[in-house]
């Protein structure tokens, strides 16, 4: 199991916002490589980072910031938020990102993740953020009625390398994943699955800990 710190950039700072709600953020830091180092000496083996202003936009909008960041640690770095054009996919994993996370164009731009997957096999994951069960695109600000099971399965059979999965009502709410609802999506591929919103205590990751056992143990057996 590998624990994957994370850090939300919006106009250059790290932040954090109440279940993905632009007014409703939380600055940590204004110095992001200074966070990133931060993370990497306290033992992470990789890093996620999210172009906030990127996913509300459409376009990368801190990605100067993402690139110093990776030449100032030596860990993996998984980046997302903003890439939904191949251009900007090339651009990071050509400046040594080690996977790229598309979001919004999962939904929208179905060509675009296929050709991705072709492109650069092994480096491609999808971000299913979802609410109700429901997968929410740019930047949180719209609900979809696709099933996120569902749009998982999809994704799955296009070529993506992994999920990665976030409960917008419990993100940034450091109030414990939603534990059933990572069962359910964990069941549903045989892709990797990173869980993540709401994950914020020692208790929280023995509980995901668990399903990766049971999930093994089934397989296995």
């Amino acid at each position: 199991m590998l624990i994957i710190p994370a850090i939300d950039l919006k106009n250059g700072k790290c932040v954090r916002l109440q279940q993905g709600k632009k007014d409703a953020e939380t600055i940590y830091s204004t110095d992001p490589v200074a966070t990133a180092k931060k993370w990497e000496s306290c033992g992470a083996e990789m890093l996620h980072i999210v172009d906030l202003d990127g996913a509300f936009t459409g376009r990368q909008k801190n990605i100067d910031i993402i690139l110093k960041i990776r030449k100032s640690v030596k860990m993996s770095m998984q980046s997302g938020g903003g890439i939904r054009d191949i251009t900007t996919a090339d651009r990071l994993l050509s400046s040594g990102i080690n996977r790229v996370i598309i979001g919004t164009s999962a939904i929208e731009d179905s060509k675009f993740v296929l050709e991705a997957c072709k492109k650069f096999p092994g480096k491609i994951f999808v971000g299913i953020d979802a609410k109700n069960g429901k997968v929410a695109v740019k930047g949180w600000e719209e609900i979809s009625a696709i099933d996120a099971k569902e749009l998982a399965n999809n994704m799955e059979n296009i070529g993506v390398s992994g999920i990665i999965y976030t409960d917008i009502l419990r993100d940034g709410m450091l109030s414990g994943p939603n534990i059933p609802a990572l069962e359910e999506m964990v069941k549903a591929v045989n892709i990797p699955v990173i869980a993540s919103g709401g994950i914020a205590t020692i208790d929280d990751i023995k509980r995901l800990l668990k399903i990766v056992l049971k999930e093994y143990s089934e397989k296995e057996g």
